[in-house]
């Protein structure tokens, strides 16, 4: 095996990319990373009839979304090419065919009609079904004249039935299994394509991989990998298995029960910044206090030790978190960048985005939520006058009214519309009327939003929305207090 750490990720094209997936993913990207190894994309589509048009693609545009550069793949090729299973189809049965000549395989010629009888058997008996070896008494000369006829087949596993297996894993130490619960699987199909299980095996082998990282979901198929390696006199690579991400009431995320994927993830406005960090402490802690990481500095303080055995929960509301403090480390301009899509979509009007990107970052933990902060900027919906009143500001409608006259006079007299003198212009009215600032700012924030809650204060929603338009709704608001007071 290489002196040199390789890992892969080796996902199936099947459409989408789910979060435990991705983690396995990164951790496999990080082990190599951290090791100063290879990182390997392997696509494994031998079962043809999950494949979805397009997803190798979406693996691809994930991979690069994300950062994980790969070092060999199927897009950049590599010393241990190809890189696509179906590609290699030609490898798997010369390996299969050699287990069977030194006693740990056999064919197996029995129908599907057979099979499905003996299923419905054991579901009878209330029993876990296993194939019962009928294929195995099968005398060399009546396998030969099977295979002459073109009879088909499959080639399945010959597994030990008497003593046990034993495996150590990084993450749960040394597992020992029963030799007689494992089952005799299938290694080539009648298709003539291999099994996941077996192309895994031959193909982590020949492309010499060091570290084998997955989810705790394939603990069990871990003891037949370790007797094929065995069978062939291979060395066994570090077994890394990952603890099983799960909802808060503990059931196992899964898209087909409407779980967020990755794509899902992005299309909702988080950053895969924030996606990437999260998930690298979901099953991973670091030895310090430390929660924002870039992915640069995973690739220097990941380690193998520090990967818990527990389940770890996802929780929308810290991914929330981490994306809140993604948002507002950067700076107003990359910013303004990635939300103009959400700001244009809330907005039915032409205004100047920059304002309000700079209003909102503050304020977002997900881009998606943008367009429904933005609904006052096009219409003044009729509000209620009970908004004026605010008793830690000490105004009230008649206060608001008096404080709004004068505002929209100040207000008037600027020659130069822009946040700092609408502020100023405020702030030096309040001091004139011997007020607090509140009872000025309160009430024309009302007039200007209609809202209890902005996004931003009145001075920048009257920036946004420009002189006239500040000035017509706070007549508004001065005729609807008028009437009413």
């Amino acid at each position: 095996m290489s002196s040199v750490v390789r890992t892969r990720y080796a996902p199936s094209p099947t459409g989408y990319i789910h979060i435990g997936n991705l983690r396995s993913a990164l951790y496999e990207y990080l082990i190599a990373r951290v090791n100063g190894g290879r990182f390997i994309l392997r696509i494994e589509d031998t079962d043809q009839e999950r494949l979805v048009e397009g997803a190798v693609d979406v693996i691809y545009r994930t991979l690069k979304i994300c950062g994980l550069k790969y070092d060999e793949g199927p897009d950049i090729g590599g010393p241990y090419g190809p890189y696509i299973q179906s590609e290699r189809k030609h490898l798997y049965l010369p390996y299969a065919e050699e287990l069977v000549r030194k006693g740990h395989a056999y064919y197996c010629f029995c129908s599907k009609e057979r099979l499905e009888a003996l299923q419905k058997e054991y579901r009878e008996r209330g029993e876990v079904f296993r194939y019962d070896r009928h294929c195995l008494k099968l005398s060399e000369e009546e396998v030969r004249k099977k295979l002459e006829a073109g009879e088909p087949y499959v080639i399945r596993q010959k597994m030990p039935t008497e003593g046990t297996t034993t495996f150590y894993d990084a993450v749960y130490g040394e597992i020992t299994v029963n030799n007689s619960e494992l089952e005799d699987q299938i290694l080539i199909k009648s298709d003539g394509y291999p099994t996941y299980n077996f192309a895994n095996v031959i193909d982590d082998h020949l492309m010499n991989i060091t570290h084998v990282v997955r989810g705790s979901e394939y603990l069990s198929s871990t003891p037949k990998y370790k007797l094929l390696y065995e069978a062939f006199g291979w060395e066994v690579p570090v077994y890394v298995h990952l603890p099983l991400i799960v909802k808060p009431d503990g059931s196992k995320i899964s898209k087909r029960k409407g779980d967020a994927t990755f794509e899902d993830l992005l299309a909702e406005g988080y950053l895969p910044e924030a996606i990437i960090n999260y998930l690298a402490l979901l099953g991973w802690s670091p030895d310090s206090n430390q929660e924002i990481f870039s992915l640069a500095e995973l690739e220097k303080v990941f380690s193998i030790d520090r990967i818990s055995k527990s389940p770890s929960v996802f929780d929308i509301a810290k991914l929330r978190w981490f994306n809140g403090e993604y948002i507002r480390a950067m700076s107003l301009e990359k910013f303004h960048e990635i939300a103009l899509p959400w700001i244009k979509k809330g907005l039915e009007k032409d205004l100047p985005t920059l304002p309000i990107a700079k209003m909102i970052q503050p304020r977002t933990e997900v881009l998606s939520e943008i367009p429904e902060k933005l609904g006052f900027f096009n219409a003044l919906a009729d509000y209620d006058l009970e908004l004026y009143t605010n008793k830690k500001m000490k105004t009230n409608p008649e206060l608001s009214l008096s404080n709004l006259r004068a505002a929209a006079s100040v207000l008037e007299g600027l020659t130069e519309w822009n946040e700092k003198n609408i502020y100023e212009s405020l702030t030096a009215l309040a001091e004139k009327l011997q007020v607090k600032t509140g009872q000025i700012f309160w009430p024309v924030r009302i007039a200007v939003s209609g809202q209890l809650v902005t996004p931003g204060g009145a001075s920048e929603i009257a920036e946004v929305l420009g002189k006239e338009e500040t000035l017509r709704r706070i007549n508004i608001g001065i005729e609807k207090l008028s009437s009413a007071v």
